[in-house]
């Protein structure tokens, strides 16, 4: 399997799919998952033609279990150094949920001529915590909940999220696939437990404000209304409007996990910025 080693010692996992010469689509995964929850973006991307990549960030997937550098500048340092490894130029980076914010950091502080765009979908950035500059944030103790949650009993917490809130399976009426269910738990145990426990703070606390600020390129962020994970009005809207050169649009009643549920919409929403 295909690795890269970092300054740390590090491994990290990458899926690269493709052309070689093909214009480069890099995925950054969510919280506990890996680069498998892409395979709906890779398989439509790889479909259209593009080089399509994907990688379990540290102490998730295949990636080194990890009890150190599991916050957000290492996050992006990692992605640096596989785009430098992989020498990519002019990508575009698509980040979910803890993803969009590995993104924003990475993308803030690229290289010249590595990133083309970048899309925000369910994305953390600017910042989850509730503060005093950030009323409309979510208070510690959900944080605190799931940093309970994961050490006091992961297998469980990584059925129940996916059950209900994740996916939107605990509103009335929605269709609920046992087979994703399943995926996302076999994704979140392949981790490491201590790895999963630091992201939570890194995902909740971290200010990527100054990050979105500097990013010049043109984002794309995608939002769903229903988001029991990341509310909307305080993370998509936001995060548009502090880009310089930022799209939204914000998907009447999809969950968190959209990219999943409606992958039929989103994957085409997709592939017309890809493309614009």
């Amino acid at each position: 399997m295909p690795f890269i080693t970092t300054v740390d010692g590090t491994e990290i996992f990458y899926k690269d799919w493709g052309p070689k010469d093909a214009q480069p689509i890099v995925f950054h995964h969510g919280w506990p998952l890996s680069a498998d929850d892409w395979d709906a973006q890779m398989m439509f991307f790889l479909g259209e033609g593009y080089r399509v990549i994907a990688h379990d960030r540290r102490g998730h997937g295949r990636s080194t279990q990890t009890d150190t550098g599991n916050e957000m500048d290492t996050y992006a340092a990692d992605v640096a150094g596989l785009t430098d490894a992989l020498d990519l130029k002019d990508a575009v980076h698509i980040g979910h949920s803890t993803g969009g914010g590995e993104v924003a950091r990475y993308v803030a502080r690229a290289k010249p001529g590595r990133v083309a765009k970048a899309v925000l979908v369910s994305a953390v950035p600017p910042i989850m915590l509730k503060t005093d500059a950030n009323p409309g944030g979510l208070p510690i103790e959900v944080f605190d909940g799931i940093r309970a949650g994961v050490a006091a009993n992961r297998a469980q917490l990584y059925v129940d999220f996916p059950t209900g809130p994740f996916y939107g399976f605990n509103r009335e009426g929605a269709t609920v696939y046992q087979g994703v269910i399943d995926n996302w738990y076999r994704q979140g145990m392949m981790g490491g437990i201590k790895a999963h426990y630091d992201c939570v703070k890194a995902f909740s606390e971290t200010d990527f404000t100054e990050d979105l600020k500097a990013i010049a390129v043109p984002v794309l962020v995608l939002h769903g209304d229903d988001d029991q994970v990341v509310p909307y009005q305080d993370a998509g809207v936001l995060s548009a409007k502090l880009v310089q050169n930022g799209t939204l649009k914000i998907y009447p009643g999809y969950p968190h996990g959209m990219l999943t549920t409606h992958a039929d919409v989103i994957n085409p929403d997709l592939l017309a910025f890809v493309k614009g």
